[in-house]
């Protein structure tokens, strides 16, 4: 499965179905290109073709999950440890949906005193072998794909907090710094994280930079810091250093 073939699952996976049309327009590729993708992801079994389109197969969504934790794997590792690196005991954070949001928390087993608040079951199920850290989950609908809680009883209980630091992850970074998802639910939980910390940091691996998706979350330039696993080029580096943002280059290996 290839980034473009899991960025046709994000899209589907967000709304139930998708057309080949729009799938084209966002992907900016070829109508025939997506046929060919949608064919293949039939025949891996994660989609279903319809008339014009394509819809997620029933269990399909928490295979695309599995890979997508697998991708980059290494780099969200050295991404997460970059992070947690730079949390200190006794501080509280809040982690949101991501497979890379997962590698911070994982990173995070062996400090003390932590207070953790999360819209991610997994985070939540990786933490609680922290018992020095107290895990805060929020209410909301509950995503079966990926363990995530979206919707405004989530956005509403993230107000309740303000927290040391607030962590997010990305679907794809725009060349003008646009942090950018599928799912508006998902953004205006993650915006209403971002307004709940003192310090707002995003973990994203350097793929997410040849990815697009269709909604705007927040500007790089509004975050603190930045962890990624290579160099970002010129333009958002420029966006950062006009913003105050600090790139934190975590190499895999690291």
């Amino acid at each position: 499965m290839n980034i473009r073939q899991m960025q046709i699952l994000e899209v589907v996976r967000a709304s139930g179905r998708a057309s080949v049309e729009e799938l084209s327009a966002r992907l900016e590729v070829t109508p025939q290109t997506i046929r060919r993708d949608l064919a293949e992801l039939a025949d891996q079994g994660v989609l279903d073709r319809v008339h014009g389109g394509a819809i997620l197969r029933s269990g399909a969504s928490n295979i695309a999950y599995e890979e997508r934790r697998r991708m980059n794997e290494d780099a969200k590792a050295a991404i997460g440890r970059a992070c947690a690196a730079e949390i200190p005991d006794n501080s509280s954070v809040i982690l949101n949906i991501g497979t890379t949001t997962e590698a911070v928390a994982r990173a995070l087993l062996r400090h003390r005193n932590l207070t953790v608040v999360t819209n991610n079951m997994n985070v939540a199920n990786i933490l609680a072998a922290n018992d020095s850290c107290e895990v805060l989950v929020a209410g909301g609908l509950l995503r079966r794909s990926d363990g995530g809680l979206v919707g405004d009883l989530t956005s509403e209980f993230m107000a309740n907090f303000k927290t040391d630091y607030a962590i997010i992850g990305c679907s794809a970074l725009d060349e003008d710094g646009d942090i950018l998802d599928f799912d508006l639910a998902e953004v205006r939980v993650s915006r209403a994280i971002l307004r709940q910390a003192r310090e707002r940091w995003l973990v994203t691996d350097s793929a997410k930079l040849a990815q697009k998706a269709p909604i705007r979350v927040v500007s790089l330039a509004e975050l603190d810091a930045v962890f990624i696993d290579r160099p970002v080029p010129e333009g958002l580096r420029r966006v950062c250093a006009e913003g105050g943002t600090r790139v934190v280059v975590a190499s895999p290996g690291s």
